[in-house]
């Protein structure tokens, strides 16, 4: 498949051709592991308290004060077949800037845990089989074979919409 794997900047993909790879961010929900291109994350926080929003979709129906900023949480563990889960002391939050419909929106994504950031190759980028997955297909930019584990690469315009 090849190319930006991660839905990243141009300045991100710009960085990783020099490198020959993406920086990406690591992390878990529930059993599945996730990566998503390092120049979309802004921080990495602990949880903190979230208010219900009444009538709001269920993977975004709260929402957080990130440095003065209402932010909406994305637990996105539904989205992809998962039960609720409740918080551990691993659980953080990853506050993200995503390109919905074209315009910056930042959001916070739950996270069972991160784990680093580290370098993928775009080479090692398949598509999503068409069968043995549970996924919605357009949920998944791509999945990547990072040693023994497969990364899912999220959609996240897909997922918040």
């Amino acid at each position: 498949m090849g190319g930006d794997v991660t839905g990243g900047s141009p300045g991100a993909v710009a960085r990783a051709g020099r490198r020959g790879g993406q920086q990406v961010v690591m992390f878990r929900i529930g059993t599945e592991s996730f990566a998503l291109d390092a120049g979309m994350v802004r921080e990495i926080i602990d949880p903190i308290p979230a208010t219900r929003v009444a009538g709001a979709r269920a993977h975004l129906d709260r929402i957080v004060n990130v440095r003065g900023n209402v932010v909406p949480l994305a637990d996105i563990r539904g989205r992809f077949g998962m039960p609720a889960a409740a918080q551990s002391p691993d659980t953080r939050f990853l506050v993200l800037e995503v390109a919905v419909a074209g315009d910056p929106v930042v959001v916070a994504l739950v996270a069972d845990k991160v784990f680093a950031v580290t370098e993928v190759d775009p080479a090692s980028c398949e598509a999503v089989p068409a069968v043995g997955t549970t996924w919605r297909p357009e949920y998944i930019r791509a999945i990547v074979k990072a040693g023994d584990e497969f990364i899912i690469v999220p959609e996240l315009e897909q997922i918040l919409c």
